[in-house]
Parts: C-alpha cells; sequence; structure tokens
C-alpha cells in the first residue's frame, strides 16, 4: 500500500487548485467558509462553471465526456475543491444516476440525459426513501402499473433533498409483487413537471426545508424511462448506493470543517482549554484514519486491486465525524451559540449579545442539520450489520 502522492499527482494538484481558485466565485466561497446558506442560484451557479470545464461529471470516463481520471486524481480535485470552500456537487445527477444510467440505460437513454447533467443544466432529485421504507428499501411501495407503452405511478417519497428544486427524480417502483421484495422493483426516470407530481417541503429543526415529500398521483411515464430491465431495480440500486456512502463519507470537508473549528475556539479565546484541546486532537486523529481509509481504497484501486467493500464504514465514520465537529464547534462558541435566529444564516447576524461573533450565527443551525448524518444513506445501526456480514463475515 503507497499512500504518498508522485510528482505527476502533486502537479496535477497544483493544477486543480489554481483553476478552482481562479473560477470559483468569491460570494459562493464565503457563504461555505462560514456555513451560510446556500440558494439553488449559488449551487446551480457553480455546477454550471463546472460543466463548462468539463469536471461536473469529474467521475465520468472519456466516453461520457468526463475527464477520465483515476482514483487518486478524482479524489485531489474534491480535496483541493473541498479546501478552496467550493459548494459540495449536488450529487443526485452526476454522482448517483449518471453512473446508473452509463452502466445499465441504452444509447438512446445515454445521449438524451447525460449531456444535461454534465453542464449543470438539469437539476436531479432522488426519490427512494418513502414512508415506512428507509433503511429497509427493499419495502418500497410506490406502484408502477405497465399501460400500452407507459407506466402509471403512484405513491409517495420523502425526504426527498432538494427535491423542491428538482426537475427530473430517479425513483425506485414497485413493479412487481412476486417472490422477495428486491426481486419487483425496478428503476424510473420521472419528469417532476408531470402531471400529479405534487412536492411539499418539510421544515427541519435548522428552520430549513432541506428536504421534502413527493407524492404521485396517476403520473404517466414513458416507457421508454425505464432504466434496464422490469424488476431488475434492486441491482441498479445497490450500484448507486455504493457511490452515496462514499460520498456521504465526505473527508474532504471535514478537513475543511476541522479548520473552522480551530478557528471558531481561537476567536472565542477556548483554544487553551485543555479539556477542549483534547476533544480536536481526537476528532482530528479520526479524520486522519478516515482519510486513510479513503487513501487505501484509492490505493487499491491504483494498483488494480478490487477496491475494499467498505462504503457502509466510510459512511458510519464519515458521519458521525460531521456530527462530532458540528457539536465541538457550539462547545467552542458556548452561550454565544445558543440563541437560533434563522435570518442569522442570510445576514450574518447573531444578535445584541456582548462579544457575539457574525460566525456564530449558524452553528446552532449546522449543529441540528447534522443530527440526520447517521440515519440517511441508511442508518449507521443498519450499516453496522451490513459491515459485519460482508467485511466481517
Amino acid at each position: 500500500m503507497d499512500l504518498a502522492f508522485t510528482p505527476e499527482e502533486q502537479a496535477f494538484r497544483e493544477e486543480i487548485r489554481a483553476w478552482v481558485r481562479s473560477n470559483l466565485p468569491e460570494d459562493i466561497a464565503h457563504k461555505v467558509r462560514n456555513a451560510l446558506r446556500l440558494t439553488r442560484d449559488d449551487m446551480q451557479r457553480w455546477a454550471k462553471i463546472l460543466g463548462k470545464k468539463g469536471w461536473l461529471g469529474h467521475a465520468w470516463p472519456k466516453e461520457f465526456g468526463g475527464p477520465g481520471w483515476n482514483a487518486v486524481q478524482k479524489h485531489l480535485f474534491e480535496e483541493e475543491c473541498a479546501l478552496a470552500c467550493a459548494p459540495r456537487v449536488v450529487p443526485f445527477g452526476p454522482v448517483m444516476v449518471a453512473p446508473v444510467i452509463m452502466t445499465f440505460g441504452n444509447a438512446e437513454q445515454h445521449k438524451r440525459f447525460l449531456p444535461g447533467i454534465a453542464s449543470g443544466e438539469v437539476w436531479w432529485s432522488q426519490g427512494y426513501s418513502e414512508p415506512g421504507s428507509g433503511s429497509d428499501l427493499a419495502s418500497v411501495k410506490t406502484r408502477a402499473e405497465r399501460v400500452g407503452d407507459k407506466y402509471i405511478v403512484n405513491g409517495q417519497k420523502t425526504w426527498t433533498t432538494l427535491g423542491q428544486y428538482g426537475e427530473w427524480i430517479f425513483c425506485l417502483v414497485r413493479t412487481s409483487n412476486e417472490g422477495k421484495p428486491q426481486t419487483g422493483i425496478s428503476f424510473l426516470l420521472i419528469d417532476m413537471k408531470s402531471p400529479g407530481v405534487t412536492v411539499r417541503p418539510i421544515k427541519l429543526l435548522d428552520g430549513e426545508c432541506e428536504v421534502n415529500e413527493v407524492f404521485f398521483d396517476n403520473v404517466e411515464v414513458p416507457a421508454e424511462n425505464l432504466i434496464g430491465e422490469e424488476n431488475k431495480g434492486w441491482t441498479y440500486a445497490k450500484h448507486l448506493l455504493s457511490h452515496e456512502r462514499t460520498n456521504i463519507a465526505d473527508v474532504n470537508r471535514a478537513k475543511r470543517e476541522l479548520e473552522r473549528l480551530k478557528r471558531i475556539a481561537k476567536q472565542e479565546g477556548v483554544w487553551e482549554d485543555q479539556r477542549l484541546r483534547d476533544e480536536i486532537a481526537k476528532l482530528e486523529v479520526d479524520v486522519v484514519a478516515l482519510e486513510m481509509l479513503v487513501l487505501r481504497v484509492l490505493s487499491a484501486e491504483k494498483s488494480g486491486k478490487n477496491p475494499l467493500d467498505i462504503a457502509g464504514l466510510l459512511k458510519i465514520r464519515g458521519s458521525e465525524i460531521q456530527q462530532r465537529y458540528a457539536e465541538l464547534m457550539m462547545l467552542a462558541a458556548g452561550p454565544f451559540s445558543l440563541p437560533f435566529i434563522e435570518e442569522a444564516m442570510e445576514a450574518g447576524w447573531q444578535g445584541d449579545f456582548p462579544g457575539g461573533m457574525a460566525a456564530n450565527a449558524p452553528l446552532a443551525a449546522t449543529y441540528f442539520n447534522m443530527r440526520k448524518t447517521t440515519i440517511y444513506g441508511g442508518s449507521n445501526e443498519v450499516q453496522r450489520n451490513i459491515v459485519a456480514q460482508t467485511v466481517l463475515g
């Protein structure tokens, strides 16, 4: 296992760093640096900048319009974007559904859907979870009935992240009740402007409507929007989830937020508090360990070996680290982190509290928001069972 970067890889890093810092709008970087609210325009503006360069689909092979980077180059690109305070790429299009379309879709679907994803023009949403079907995804009940050359879709999806902006949604739908639950699921692409699609925002603890319910009432979907074969959607879903859980680990954002934590501790005058320093040190050790785990996977891929089947483990550790740095930021700011003023997320204002700093305004909201990380993408309790069965044996 070789965890050192070659001179060529270091040169690649410098190239990426220079381009990102020259092209990332400063107003967007300021918001990311200070955990302020990102608008739809902010997220899509950065996506289109990457798309114009051909890097929104930075993990795509050349045959589909991507740069054809290897695993290490992809990691370095993601790290430099995070350290420059670029927004996370909204993953549902370029990171999740695109690999499924490439691998299991037909040539017409490649031509129809991939260009809009690569350019950042089309906003995709994910339709997986349902009431009662979260970690137990095989129990989905949203029904798609084949009628001639179309499907009639009825049901409900929930926790649809940023679904209020969605233009297309990829859904797991039930097309058969025969046999095991997994064998009757299909993978369907649905235009969210179709009659019968209703999106209802869900307001979360942090005051944001980041997630939504999506209802399907006799929605007509052309049969040509079916990916692969009918009733084979579970296979395609597992392919996608391996990308999602690795993405959720987000070690590069953890490295950036670790530095923000240190910055807040120094600003608040508690950097010399030994107990807080101990907690920050333990967090830093865990961030480095997570990075080493990611690099082990990259090293295996680079050498042509099968990468370790540890997507679930990356998700577990990454999500717990996100919760810990959010909590430590709150502790560092003490009582000045407690006021939760929703408008402060945009204005950078915390209220009339002596000694309070604008940087503290988003801390409570971030803490509330991060409580979800150990649940979404497959709850950590379930992921531990999967790791025990598939990795430990």
